[in-house]
């Protein structure tokens, strides 16, 4: 009896081992995952406090939270079944799924470029008048809601093409980690970000010492420069992460030239660069890289906006 209960406490141990190195390898594989969609988590964190503007501050973090649990909600029961089924059944798919998600990243990001350059808008003008407050917040976050799908599910798309080897379950486990850890994080930083000025503001109001005032002065006079950082990092993520992607998935489907060019180049960098090599290496990749997003998402942006004018007139 005593021989059965050591064995039997034996075999438990042995299962607990097992499990806790399963759970290691999970979280391991979802860092890597969340780390390949670094790009898309940087323009989500750009692109969601633009969503909270023309509010009072009561309602900002409200709206965030709704936000957020909208993500939650398409990350974990819409992204999260239709990628493991996907991936059981449709393999192959992954890879221009994931390129035509890149395409769209370009587009998003040409569009913005062209815009700072003097372009036409093609967006959500903030200068109509507000008559029903509650209704605009509602739009307000179900656009954001949207919004956050298309970054979701490009999030998701990266995640699932690094972990398509594993099995399912884990496969299920990594991508809900993923999804939840980087809501988590994303609506987190947003949230302290649109609150960073009345942060300073409270600081420099009530009564407290000279470098509490100073830390205050220095959030007010920050918050601005800030947002527009975030939007240029959002900008450029965008067009760094959509050509990745793009030259990632041509060299899947076969065609080889453009991202073995470009890991030449970031190779000759790194070799000419010394102790920087590494960090000037991926540089040079994520540069051309973004130079490819830019080109291509001018492209569709002309396609989309001008071709059909075009057409039109030529049909006149």
């Amino acid at each position: 009896m005593p021989t059965g209960l050591v064995a039997l406490l034996d075999d438990i141990s042995v299962i607990a081992k097992a499990a806790a190195a399963s759970i290691d390898d999970v979280g391991a594989a979802a860092a890597k995952a969340g780390t390949k969609a670094a790009g898309v988590v940087i323009d989500d964190a750009a692109v969601t406090p633009s969503y909270v503007t023309e509010f009072t501050p009561d309602r900002e973090l409200p709206i965030i939270w709704q936000i957020a649990k909208g993500s939650l909600k398409n990350k974990l029961l819409f992204l999260l079944p239709g990628a493991l089924a996907l991936s059981e059944f449709l393999p192959w798919a992954i890879t221009p799924l994931l390129m035509l998600g890149g395409l769209f990243l370009c587009y998003e990001g040409a569009e913005k470029v062209i815009e700072k350059l003097g372009g036409a808008k093609h967006g959500e003008t903030l200068g109509d008048q507000i008559t029903d407050m509650a209704q605009f917040e509602q739009e307000r976050i179900s656009g954001a809601v949207r919004t956050d799908f298309i970054l979701s599910a490009e999030i998701m798309a990266i995640a699932l093409a690094e972990v398509a080897s594993e099995p399912l379950l884990s496969r299920g486990l990594i991508l809900a980690m993923v999804g939840i850890i980087i809501t988590i994080a994303v609506y987190g930083v947003v949230a302290l970000i649109v609150k960073m000025d009345d942060i300073g503001l409270h600081l420099v109001e009530k009564r407290s010492t000279r470098v509490e005032k100073r830390i205050g002065t220095l959030l007010l006079h920050a918050m601005p420069r800030l947002l527009v950082v975030l939007s240029v990092v959002g900008t450029l993520a965008m067009l760094w992460v959509g050509g990745g992607i793009i030259l990632h998935g041509s060299h899947e489907l076969g065609l080889h030239g453009p991202s073995e060019t470009a890991h030449t180049v970031e190779h000759a960098v790194e070799q000419a660069s010394g102790a920087l090599g590494g960090l000037l290496g991926w540089l040079s990749y994520a540069t051309l890289s973004a130079v490819i997003g830019l080109v291509l998402g001018a492209v569709v942006a002309f396609l989309l906006h001008k071709l059909p004018a075009l057409l039109g007139r030529g049909h006149a």
